[in-house]
């Protein structure tokens, strides 16, 4: 394929149009990389480009995907798994706290890296990503933690905070980031 502009991808027998990454400025698919930097640690690639119509500069970042996974919610639904809902649930339960957009994100990649890897099937339930994140969170931030079961337990009652809250370790200030414990607290 060389340094020549991709007009197809060759995929086996079909020839597919390739697209390119569009220009966020100005919709062009005439871009080159600049720089490309891989993160092992997160495995994903953030490629530095220029756009050849506007010559505006933007990143993109790629990630490895071992398979698509579908979630089954409570109601019986499937739906894809969604890295961004995911990523928005934490931050939104971390809120004023102290955990930076590092910390999530390494949280998000460690949570889907474990769904891919440790289930058989292609399908998770919603209460396993809950309870996934649910114990995350008791590491990074217990306060995160409450307020994110809180939701997700969908608390009606002062009771149920009680009961959750004893189960906290009362010495929370060495919490361990982003480790995941071996037990659950459900």
């Amino acid at each position: 394929m060389g340094r020549k502009s991709l007009s197809t991808l060759q995929l086996g027998f079909c020839l597919l149009p390739y697209m390119g990454m569009r220009c966020p400025y100005c919709n062009s698919t005439d871009s080159r990389v600049t720089d490309s930097r891989p993160d092992t640690e997160d495995a994903i690639i953030r490629r530095r480009r220029v756009c050849n119509q506007c010559g505006a500069k933007f990143t993109t970042v790629e990630r490895v995907q071992m398979r698509d996974l579908m979630v089954r919610k409570n109601s019986g639904k499937l739906e894809a798994f969604d890295r961004e809902k995911l990523r928005r649930s934490i931050k939104l339960a971390c809120r004023n706290r102290d955990v930076g957009d590092e910390q999530i994100e390494k949280l998000v990649t460690s949570i889907h890296r474990r769904l891919e890897t440790e289930t058989a099937d292609d399908t998770v339930t919603s209460a396993m990503v809950g309870q996934m994140v649910s114990d995350s969170l008791l590491n990074l931030d217990p306060i995160a933690f409450v307020r994110f079961v809180s939701v997700y337990r969908k608390f009606s009652r002062i009771s149920d905070f009680k009961k959750i809250l004893a189960q906290i370790p009362a010495d929370d200030d060495n919490a361990n980031v982003c480790a995941l414990p071996k037990t659950s607290l459900f």
